[in-house]
C-alpha cells in the first residue's frame, strides 16, 4: 500500500505539472514554430535542392542558438512586465529606441510580404487566384484578433501550428535512406567549398531561424499572456519544446527536397511543392498545405510583433484582451501592415522569389543590432535583479552575435569581390 500510494504521489505531480506546463505553454512554443514560416520553408527547400543533406548539421546547431536567444526575452518579459520595444526606450532613450521600431518595423513589413508570396504559391497549385488567397488571409486573421482575448488567438495560434508538422509524414513517404542522411549530414562540412553562394544559404538559414520580431513577439506575448517571475522556468520549457520541434520540421523538409530535387535549380518552396507533385502527387500537396499553414502563422505573429511595439512606444491600449473601441491605433496598425503587404504580392512582374531569399538575409544582417540592445538589458542588473545573464549566457549570446557578423562581413566581399572565395 505504501509503495501504490508513492506512486499514486508520484503520477498526481506529474499530472499537475503538465497541466500547469499547458496553461503557461504559447509564446515559446507559437515564436518557434511560427519561424518556420514562407520564407524559411522556402530557405529550407531551396536548400536541400542545392546542397542535398549536406547542411542538416547546420540546422542541428541553430536549434540550441535559437533558444538562447528566445530564453532572454522570456525572462525580460516576465521580470520587466514591458515588451521589447518599451524596454529599449527606457533603458537606451528615444534615439536608440526609435532606431530599433525602425528597424523592426522595416524587417516586419518585408517578412510579411514574403508570407504573402508563400500563401499566393501555395493556393496557386490548387488553383485559387492570389488575390482570393489575399482576401481569405486577411478573413482568417480579422477572425483571429477581434475575438478580444489573448487566449482565444493563442489557442487558434496553436491549432497552425500543428498543422507545421505535416512535413515529418512527407520526409517518410519520399523513402529517404538513413544511412545517406547520416553519412552526409550529420557531419560538419561544406560541399563545394566556401563560396558566396554557400555563404548566403547559411545567412539565409541563420536569418529564418533567429529574426528580430520573434525577440519582439515573444517578449510581448509573455507580457500580454500575464506571466511572471514565478512563471519563467516554464516559459523556458516551452521554448525548448519549441526550439526542438523547428529544428525538427526544418530539417524534415531539407530531407524531402534533397532525397527528391537535389541537384535541380529550386526557387521557392512553391516550386519545389509542384515539382514534387509530378512523382509524389500527396507529399507535393502536404508540401503545399503546409506553405500556406507556414506563410499564414508567420504572417499572425509577424503583425502581432510590430502593432505590440508600436502600441508600447506610442502609449497605445495594445492587448489582444482589448476590443476595437479600447485600442484603435492597435488595430489599424495591425489591418494596415497586413493589407499593404498583401498587395504588394499582387503587384503584376514583382520579383517575388528574390524577395523571399534577400529579406532573410536582410533579417539576418540587421539581428545583431536587435541582440545587443537583449544582451545589454539581461546584463542590467537594476533591471533584470537575480535574473540578470549568467557569464555563460553572456558567452554564448556574445558568440552568436560575432558569428552572425562574420557571416555578414563574409557575404558582403563575396559580392564586392567575387573571387575572393573562389
Amino acid at each position: 500500500m505504501n509503495v501504490l500510494s508513492r506512486f499514486y504521489y508520484q503520477y498526481r505531480r506529474v499530472i499537475k505539472a503538465v497541466q500547469l506546463y499547458l496553461i503557461i505553454a504559447g509564446p515559446g512554443l507559437i515564436v518557434m514554430i511560427a519561424d518556420n514560416d514562407a520564407g524559411g520553408i522556402t530557405t529550407y527547400a531551396a536548400t536541400g535542392a542545392a546542397y542535398g543533406y549536406a547542411l542538416i548539421w547546420f540546422l542541428v546547431l541553430l536549434g540550441p542558438v535559437a533558444y538562447f536567444v528566445q530564453e532572454m526575452t522570456v525572462r525580460l518579459g516576465a521580470v520587466t512586465k514591458h515588451g521589447h520595444a518599451e524596454a529599449i526606450f527606457e533603458a537606451f532613450g528615444p534615439f536608440w529606441g526609435w532606431f530599433s521600431l525602425i528597424d523592426l518595423s522595416l524587417v516586419n513589413w518585408l517578412t510579411l510580404i514574403t508570407e504573402f508570396i508563400g500563401m499566393t504559391a501555395a493556393l496557386t497549385i490548387f488553383n485559387i487566384p492570389p488575390a482570393i488567397t489575399v482576401l481569405i488571409v486577411i478573413g482568417i486573421m480579422m477572425f483571429m484578433i477581434l475575438q478580444g482575448r489573448y487566449w482565444t488567438w493563442e489557442k487558434l495560434a496553436m491549432f497552425f501550428c500543428l498543422l507545421n508538422l505535416v512535413y515529418i509524414p512527407a520526409a517518410f513517404m519520399v523513402h529517404p535512406s538513413v544511412g545517406s542522411i547520416l553519412q552526409n549530414g550529420i557531419i560538419p562540412n561544406f560541399p563545394g567549398g566556401i563560396n558566396g553562394t554557400l555563404i548566403f544559404f547559411l545567412m539565409a538559414n541563420i536569418g529564418t531561424t533567429i529574426a528580430p520580431w520573434m525577440i519582439f513577439f515573444q517578449q510581448s506575448a509573455v507580457v500580454d499572456k500575464g506571466m511572471g517571475k514565478k512563471d519563467i522556468p516554464w516559459g523556458k520549457m516551452d521554448t525548448v519544446f519549441g526550439a526542438v520541434f523547428t529544428v525538427v520540421v526544418a530539417i524534415f523538409i531539407v530531407i524531402v527536397t534533397a532525397t527528391v530535387l537535389h541537384g535541380m535549380n529550386i526557387e521557392s518552396a512553391g516550386q519545389a511543392a509542384q515539382v514534387i507533385m509530378g512523382t509524389y502527387p500527396y507529399v507535393g500537396t502536404l508540401l503545399a498545405i503546409g506553405l500556406f499553414d507556414a506563410g499564414l502563422l508567420g504572417a499572425i505573429c509577424i503583425s502581432l510583433a510590430s502593432s505590440w511595439a508600436f502600441g508600447e512606444v506610442f502609449g497605445w491600449a495594445h492587448s489582444l484582451n482589448n476590443k476595437i473601441r479600447e485600442a484603435p491605433w492597435f488595430y489599424a496598425y495591425y489591418f494596415f501592415a497586413l493589407i499593404t503587404a498583401g498587395l504588394v504580392v499582387l503587384i503584376p512582374g514583382a520579383p517575388l522569389v528574390l524577395i523571399t531569399l534577400f529579406v532573410q538575409v536582410i533579417a539576418v544582417t540587421l539581428l545583431p543590432a536587435a541582440l545587443v540592445f537583449l544582451i545589454l538589458l539581461l546584463n542590467n542588473a537594476e533591471i533584470m535583479g537575480e535574473y540578470k545573464n549568467t557569464l555563460l549566457q553572456n558567452i554564448v549570446s556574445t558568440a552568436i552575435v560575432i558569428a552572425i557578423i562574420v557571416l555578414s562581413t563574409a557575404y558582403a566581399i563575396s559580392v564586392l569581390f567575387p573571387g575572393v572565395f573562389a
